[in-house]
């Protein structure tokens, strides 16, 4: 190599050097502050994580403590007291409200579909909701035909499903038809996502209702 070529190459080598720096020194601060951001981002999530949990361990604690009054009236006025986030923790506490309303002494039917009908308002998960539904419809004072049309949606999908053709069986049993009843109960005991003490109560009023578990069985 002559010694203009290696002269070129180290101008050129000095060249990109200087562009090398230049570029540092005019856009450096930029992955500077890239990396500030991203260390700052990490940081602000850990401390909305840790805040998220410590107001749902306060709130946990607050329901616990207004369950631990001594009556039902005392724990629905109570747990009424309880500022609840948005959501699904505001429907369960609507539900153990409705539960404490619900067995208080002299207690107002009213002031119980209220609560439970509030649920439905709370933004949260459709179970929360269906758990709602599920209640008030086992109440006194709804009339048979109002039970058998929100069980008859409820029976249609969802983790309520096996509960409300339980439901739907025993408003057969109330109106005489005993073997629609004993059908439906067939089906909870051969479903195979009904739990063991559901199929164990629905074998059990298939007996009492004078059938048997298996058709096969009655047919001989």
């Amino acid at each position: 190599m002559s010694q203009s070529d290696s002269f070129i190459d180290e101008v050129s080598e000095e060249v990109r050097r200087d562009r090398l720096y230049g570029y540092m020194r005019r856009y450096g601060w930029i992955a500077i502050l890239a990396v500030i951001l991203i260390v700052a981002g990490a940081s602000w999530r850990e401390y909305q994580a840790a805040n998220q949990r410590a107001a749902a361990q306060a709130y946990g604690s607050a329901l616990l403590e207004a369950l631990d009054a001594e009556t039902p009236a005392a724990r629905a006025a109570a747990l009424a007291d309880v500022e609840a986030p948005e959501g699904g923790a505001a429907a369960l506490k609507a539900l153990l409200r409705a539960g404490e309303q619900a067995g208080a002494e002299g207690a107002d039917p009213a002031a119980v579909a209220e609560t439970l009908n509030s649920v439905g308002s709370l933004q949260a998960a459709d179970i929360y909701g269906q758990i709602a539904t599920y209640k008030a419809l086992t109440r006194e004072g709804a009339s048979a035909e109002e039970r058998r049309i929100g069980f008859e949606q409820l029976a249609q999908g969802g983790p309520l499903r096996l509960l409300a053709q339980e439901q739907l069986a025993l408003l057969d049993i109330e109106a005489g038809e005993t073997d629609a009843a004993i059908e439906t109960l067939r089906a909870i005991v051969t479903d195979s996502e009904a739990r063991q003490g559901l199929r164990t109560r629905a074998a059990q009023l298939i007996v009492a209702l004078g059938g048997t578990v298996s058709p096969e069985t009655e047919a001989s």
